[in-house]
């Protein structure tokens, strides 16, 4: 809707984990430089962890896009099923034919692809994202696939992510022979109010617009204040400011126009109409935008 008014090629503020547009922070470049290291060089286990919203999952991605051709990766988001139905997603995400019968069969399948791949020079990555939500006894039989390996490298190369909990959760005491195999662990931190700026306008940049300061200095400084460093918060009120900014006929966003979204963010908007003279388009809906995880703090003043 704002796209043209702005001069924009695409929406900057998607919440979509595109690796485009992944802010190096001196954080994320760190947690991602690790991630590729560990996978390349076969280290096994590896655990990355950040709050909601800071940005593992674009990491990741970002990750699958620096890997080696030779490197095949399969990637589970579906964190809460039981092992025997993620072991059946990671055998057809992979395209290994899933035989019929136990689930004995099932990782025999499994260690023959390995050692396949193993004496071709090929390397295999297992990516599951919110695994705070497995539980214990998965988690137990997760680390058992670790066992695939030869006498000088690992056949499957495994990396947990998620939220703050995965650490926490690692730390039972059933599960220190997982703990013990971990041997690469790295944290996404919370953007600093010097990178928040920075992150603004680098979103802006990949989504080809012409003014890096398209939202002014104390409206930076709002977006700063609210949403403590959260890239996802950041998205959000970035992307509703900009609509409330094209509502007003508004060049550049100011502190208004991010005030209006913060206000959306935390109550929605009841019965509000606001009138575009560009196209008369009249919302009637009632909107409401839930985040998941801590609710950040600071209202709209």
């Amino acid at each position: 809707m704002y796209l043209n008014f702005y001069g924009l090629n695409e929406k900057p503020f998607n919440s979509t984990p595109d690796p485009r547009f992944l802010y190096l922070s001196p954080g994320h470049r760190e947690a991602l430089a690790q991630l590729q290291y560990g996978t390349q060089e076969r280290k096994g286990f590896m655990v990355l962890t950040g709050k909601v919203g800071t940005g593992k999952t674009t990491v990741l991605q970002a990750l699958r896009r620096r890997l080696a051709g030779d490197t095949t990766v399969s990637y589970v988001f579906h964190s809460t099923l039981p092992f025997d139905g993620l072991l059946e997603y990671v055998l057809e995400d992979l395209g290994i034919t899933e035989p019929a019968g136990s689930q004995a069969r099932r990782l025999i399948a499994l260690n023959n692809f390995l050692i396949e791949r193993e004496r071709a020079g090929q390397n295999t990555v297992l990516i599951i994202d919110e695994a705070q939500n497995l539980d214990a006894a998965t988690l137990e039989q997760i680390r058992l696939l670790s066992n695939f390996e030869t006498a000088s490298s690992k056949l499957l190369q495994i990396l947990l992510a998620g939220q703050p909990e995965l650490k926490a959760k690692l730390d039972l005491p059933e599960l220190r022979q997982l703990k013990q195999r971990v041997v690469l662990r790295c944290q996404i931190p919370l953007l600093t109010p010097q990178e928040v700026p920075q992150y603004i306008r680098y979103r802006l940049l990949v989504a080809g617009a012409h003014d890096m300061n398209l939202f002014d200095e104390v409206a930076v400084d709002r977006i700063t204040e609210y949403s403590g460093g959260i890239p996802r918060v950041i998205n959000i009120l970035g992307d509703h400011g900009l609509l409330f900014g094209y509502v007003d006929h508004k060049r550049r966003i100011d502190r208004q126009a991010v005030n209006q979204a913060i206000e959306y963010l935390e109550e929605g908007m009841t019965s509000q109409r606001r009138v575009l003279s560009f196209g008369g388009w009249r919302p009637r809906r009632q909107f409401k935008w839930v985040l998941g995880g801590d609710r950040p703090r600071g209202r709209a003043q």
